[in-house]
Formats: C-alpha cells, structure tokens, sequence
C-alpha cells in the first residue's frame, strides 16, 4: 500500500519524469510544476500535464514564479542572451566543468524546493522528490548534492516542530544513460518529455540539454523518442 504522500517536482524533463517513477513505486504522488520564464515554458507545462496524467496523479499544482525572468541573468529567461550550442566557449558541452553555464538560472531550485515545502507542509507530504543530476549534467551548483543536504536542514529549522518532511534526490549520482535505462525499466513516458532550452516543435540536437539528453539515449543503445530538428 502506497500510505505516504510526495511531492514531486515534474519539469517535464526526462530527469523528473524518471523520478516521478521512481516515486510512484512507493508513494502516492502529488505533482508541482513552476513556470519561471522559460524559454520553452508552453511546451514544458504540456508535457508536465501530460506526465501527471499517465500517472494519475492524486494532486497537481501549477506556480508561477516570473520574477526569476525579471532578475534575468539567464539565457533559458533572457532571450538577449544567446543559448550555447555544440562548440561554443559558453558550453558545458565543450568545457565540461570549467565554469558554470550561462543556462544556470540564479538559485532557481532553492525557489521550486521553497515552493515544494510550502505545500507539503499543508497537504501533509514527507518527502519531495526533484530529479537533479549532479554527476552527468551541465554543473549547476544547485544540483550538487550539498546543497540537497543543506537544504534538508533548512526545512528542518523552518517548518513547524512536529513536519517531517525530506528531500529525494534518487538520480544524484547517476549518468545519463542510467536514467534512461532506469525509466524503461520503469515504464517511464519517456516519449511524453520535453528537454530542449529553445525550441517547442521540435528539439534543436544543438544545446546541451538536447545533448546530453542524445547523448544518453545513444550510451544506453536506445532510440529517443521525441521529434528533432
């Protein structure tokens, strides 16, 4: 019996839909997905309905925080700033590492964890369940998983005494062709997901999501199945 209630942070990327199925295996789910600006906003919001649905799940709430497009600083919120593609010196691609993308949004996931709190206090959720890569991905610092340990403390000092409430992280150390193979393993909707940072017909095959998402597929010896330019 599924008892416990979680949220789960469903971008509508393949990481969060492969978490979303990693937490259906044992709790009862409750979605959130936050719009921030985003270039591919529409095109993520259809792909998280479109997830929940698969997944039935119990609840779903949909936030909108623009203020992170306001403050900008992004390439994924400012379309003044170019996203990087194959080659360029702004790649973590390229420069693995090296210094961190002009796609990291400024502390974004201390944002969408905040929110997450927020809501499990109130409907009673234990855990929260966010897909981040730390090992295999473009180096963001709110993807490390001392942050997700920091954090953990500051829901334990800021929510009421008697709140439980902790945060999963079940992809943290894993490559990319893992993911992929966890989610067919799991009958994740693989095909429903949406990972390019600038297109929503198709994905470009050219930024870094695009790649490392290719990239992964290609390792695990699977075909993606979403449509590319």
């Amino acid at each position: 019996m599924k008892n416990e209630l979680a949220v789960v942070l469903v971008s509508g990327g393949m990481d969060s839909c492969v978490t979303a199925a990693i937490a259906n295996r044992s709790h009862r789910l409750a979605f959130l997905h936050v719009n921030y600006g985003q270039r591919t906003e529409g095109r993520e919001l259809l792909s998280f309905n479109e997830i929940a649905d698969f997944y039935k799940a119990e609840k779903r709430l949909i936030v909108s925080i623009e203020h992170l497009k306001v403050i900008g600083g992004s390439a994924l919120t400012d379309i003044n700033i170019p996203v990087p593609e194959t080659g360029h010196s702004q790649s973590a691609i390229r420069n693995p590492q090296s210094a961190i993308p002009v796609t990291y949004v400024p502390f974004r996931n201390a944002h969408l964890l905040s929110i997450a709190t927020s809501w499990s206090e109130v409907i009673g959720a234990r855990w929260i369940y966010i897909g981040a890569v730390e090992e295999d991905s473009s180096g963001y610092p709110d993807c490390r998983e001392v942050f997700y340990q920091a954090f953990n403390k500051v829901i334990e000092t800021g929510t009421r005494p008697e709140t439980r409430i902790e945060i999963a992280t079940p992809l943290i150390h894993m490559k990319k062709a893992e993911i992929v193979k966890q989610g067919r393993e799991l009958g994740a909707p693989l095909h429903l997901t949406w990972s390019c940072y600038q297109d929503n017909e198709k994905a470009c095959g050219k930024c870094e999501s695009c790649l490392f998402r290719l990239k992964g597929f290609r390792d695990a010896g699977v075909t993606d199945p979403i449509p590319y330019r």
